[in-house]
């Protein structure tokens, strides 16, 4: 069964499409990427938070601020903070290196894939 997981920051610039990346060849999981910000890249959309069965996002700004504006769309779905500031580049090791280490253990089990 394959997981589509959603990763949102502000601008869906550097955080998450690093994630969305990072998690691209993770076996039994689609990823995806997202930005709340009015100027995002790719904007949240109700049609997205449906496709998803995990939301992450990357602040506790970004959970509240989903919550508020597309909080119907939800349907209860678990929205999980990864507590990641806005710190880091496109691609930076250090960044990748930090979402390894916080999204891993809600992902699928297969420990070859790091």
């Amino acid at each position: 069964m394959r997981r589509n997981i959603l990763f949102i920051c502000t601008q869906n610039r550097l955080r998450s499409p690093t994630a969305e990346q990072v998690f691209a060849e993770w076996p039994g999981v689609e990823t995806a990427s997202a930005g709340l910000g009015n100027d995002a890249e790719v904007p949240v959309s109700p049609e997205l938070l449906a496709w998803a069965d995990m939301i992450l996002v990357m602040e506790k700004a970004h959970r509240n601020r989903l919550s508020a504006k597309f909080g119907r769309h939800l349907n209860g779905k678990r929205v999980i903070c990864l507590d990641i500031p806005d710190d880091y580049d496109f691609m930076d090791p250090m960044l990748i290196r930090l979402l390894k280490q916080k999204v891993v253990r809600f992902l699928p089990a297969n420990v070859e894939a790091l």
